[in-house]
């Protein structure tokens, strides 16, 4: 009796998964966002919307013309709470292959916007007296086939 509930079992495990396994896929790989939420500190926020206006800007322009970045965009929060972010930032990329590229390309890009990697280096510390990174994500968005 035993052995029948057992086989019993294991066929309707088997025969649901089968079933799930027939299902089509209704969506396609899409492009990858990064999202990062920023708290500026307090009398800040222009400061930081200045930089991020100009080479910020400029960076994302450089990686737009490569072709890595297919639009970017700067989002205002209305009324975060405390330790909240009141800036995300969102940099849609055409594919995960971005995040990979050599060391090199990613230097080529901090020294035309900053001079220098060090001076690359020294502005991200320079950005924590405006801003504090509260933390960032990175998807891939999905697309729903017709």
């Amino acid at each position: 009796m035993r052995t029948i509930l057992v086989s019993a079992a294991l066929a309707l495990a088997i025969s649901s998964s089968a079933q799930a396994q027939n299902a089509p896929r209704t969506y396609d790989l899409g492009p990858v966002w990064q999202i990062s939420y920023i708290e500026t500190k307090p009398g800040m926020f222009d400061d930081y919307m200045s930089y991020l206006n100009s080479t910020w800007r400029g960076i994302q322009e450089a990686d737009k013309k490569r072709g890595d970045v297919l639009d970017y965009r700067v989002i205002a929060v209305d009324s975060p709470r405390d330790g909240e972010p009141d800036v995300i930032l969102m940099v849609q990329l055409k594919n995960m292959a971005v995040l990979d590229r050599p060391p090199e390309e990613g230097e080529a890009v901090m020294t035309a916007a900053f001079g220098s990697v060090p001076k690359a280096n020294q502005a991200a510390v320079s950005r924590e007296s405006v801003r504090v990174l509260r933390g960032q994500v990175t998807g891939r968005e999905l697309t729903f086939k017709k």
